[in-house]
């Protein structure tokens, strides 16, 4: 009997391809109509920007009305004290429900180990400093596929790093820039996975 070849997962779809939602749209004219009473617009612009952005199917043609504004909630989430997360003996999770996220995160993996994951989260900042430290069990770090990761300033040590990240990203949003070691259990910085995948697909307006 032939065996049959694995199931491959799905591969997904370009970052500015994604579909957009009534959400992501509404929140792109929420942003043009504050633009516009800050000034940075006039109204006939506001109007046609508004026209386009209703009418909008995908992220990339979304990002493209507001790529010269400045991002909402950007200095306030910067102002955040660092997020800390210790695994400890049984280990700790952020995510995947939605979470207030800082401009720092450090994840020490203990014994237990760490997952990071920001597959819900909606955050306006450019950059997300994340450090990592292995340690004894492991950290693990889950990006939606429109972010993109710099992890050249981290160091594998002797779990090594594994970067299964795709460069592709989405404007506007924000940039994992990796740092820390590796220690015994490693760091893994990825995409959803199928099971993972399966459950935002199921559950895409879960808090």
């Amino acid at each position: 009997m032939t065996s049959q070849p694995p199931e491959l997962p799905p591969r997904p779809a370009p970052p500015g391809k994604l579909r957009a939602s009534h959400d992501d749209r509404d929140a792109v004219v929420e942003q043009l109509r504050d633009a516009a009473a800050e000034g940075r617009i006039d109204l006939d612009e506001l109007g046609s920007r508004v026209e386009l952005a209703l009418k909008s199917k995908t992220h990339g043609e979304l990002a493209a009305l507001t790529d010269d504004l400045p991002k909402p909630d950007s200095v306030s989430a910067a102002s955040l004290p660092p997020l800390v997360l210790k695994g400890g003996i049984y280990g700790v999770s952020r995510g995947p429900e939605r979470w207030e996220v800082p401009g720092r995160v450090i994840a020490h993996g203990g014994v237990g180990g760490v997952k990071i994951d920001f597959t819900r989260v909606e955050c306006r900042l450019p950059e997300i400093a994340v450090e990592a430290y292995g340690e004894t069990s492991g950290v693990t770090v889950v990006i939606p596929d429109s972010w993109a990761t710099d992890a050249g300033g981290m160091d594998p040590g002797f779990g090594g790093l594994k970067n299964e990240t795709t460069p592709d990203r989405l404007p506007g949003t924000p940039l994992i820039r990796l740092t820390g070691t590796g220690g015994a259990g490693g760091v893994v910085i990825r995409h959803p996975n199928r099971r993972e995948r399966r459950k935002l697909n199921s559950n895409p307006t879960e808090s």
